[in-house]
């Protein structure tokens, strides 16, 4: 659902105080905690959609991985997941249905978590999911709001998952596209997340349906500040600006820049192309991280290490602005 709409819904639902809640859904989060005791909180969260690749296992990896990471993007450790599935039983073979929990189930098993259960309804198009639950110390939270001024701005995975994924669905991808982004997307968040709790980040949040901007601008709203970017040290996959220039740009994805056209100032030297990869609307994308630059070197060297596919450093956080986002060359 665009943000635009989602941001309406969530300002006119009431609110039910609750003092063991530590995180809802009023900053956008990456998921909601909830405190049981001194030393231990609940992480939840949920995630579904349809099917982004033709192979039902790799499908049913990503999905999963792309479940798992807001747990991740918080500090979580997952613990118990669900399945949630909708499936076309009647046009559909049962084998692709078990490949698809297959490999949901090997990318939880992965991450050392279990599958507990779930539950199924017959549709007319797949819809495959999993609601996460892990575990955090109350204290060592990593939210959307706690970026600084002075932090510099990690990612970890390339941009542009969602154009390629719409260029899989219109038959016009590369070959080599395809592969290349299936690694992408079934790596988990893991590893990214080890490494930022190691090293003391002051913020975080994964990079999925809303696009970097779009993660970035609940990151700046949540943390009272401007988040500056340099738009040519952003990694994206090969092939995403020829796929924009193919009009293969996802409906959210267009809806996102058109919602935050008010929020952002872009410099006129950043080619469209290129912004529009920034508001691309990621599917299992990295992990977007805050912290102090003395600590930068630090994180990228133990990303690195622990194979995670990019520790570019990418902007900067800014005292608040008239604006929540600035591009720039």
């Amino acid at each position: 659902m665009p943000v635009e709409d989602m941001a309406y819904v969530l300002r006119n639902l009431p609110e039910y105080p609750d003092e063991h809640l530590l995180v809802g859904p009023k900053t956008f989060a990456d998921a909601g905690i909830y405190k049981i005791t001194e030393e231990i909180a609940t992480v939840s969260t949920l995630d579904f959609f349809t099917p982004v690749v033709n192979n039902p296992y790799d499908y049913g990896q990503i999905a999963a991985a792309n479940a798992l990471s807001d747990v991740y993007a918080m500090g979580g450790k997952p613990l118990t997941a669900m399945n949630i599935l909708c499936y076309p039983l009647k046009t559909l073979n049962k084998d692709i249905l078990t490949e698809i929990l297959k490999g949901g189930a090997d990318k939880v098993n992965e991450a050392g978590a279990a599958i507990v259960g779930g539950h199924t309804l017959q549709d007319n198009e797949i819809k495959y999911g999993l609601s996460v639950t892990g575990i955090i110390h109350p204290k060592k939270i990593v939210t959307n709001a706690g970026a600084r001024v002075g932090d510099v701005l990690v990612l970890t995975k390339p941009l542009g998952t969602g154009l390629i994924i719409s260029a899989i669905k219109a038959r016009k991808v590369l070959e080599e596209h395809i592969s290349i982004v299936t690694k992408s997307m079934v790596l988990l968040n893991k590893a990214a997340s080890e490494v930022m709790l190691e090293v003391n980040v002051n913020a975080c949040t994964d990079i999925t349906g809303f696009g970097l901007i779009g993660h970035a601008h609940e990151m700046a709203e949540a943390s009272m500040v401007t988040l500056s970017f340099f738009a040519g040290h952003v990694p994206i996959f090969e092939g995403c600006e020829r796929y924009v220039r193919m009009g293969l740009i996802p409906g959210v994805s267009k809806l996102s820049k058109k919602y935050l056209k008010d929020a952002i100032r872009i410099d006129p030297n950043v080619s469209e192309e290129l912004v529009d990869v920034l508001f691309d609307a990621q599917t299992s994308g990295g992990l977007l991280i805050s912290l102090p630059e003395e600590k930068v070197e630090v994180l990228c060297a133990k990303l690195k290490e622990k194979g995670v596919m990019t520790a570019d450093v990418i902007g900067e956080v800014r005292t608040r602005e008239d604006v929540s986002i600035i591009v720039t060359p």
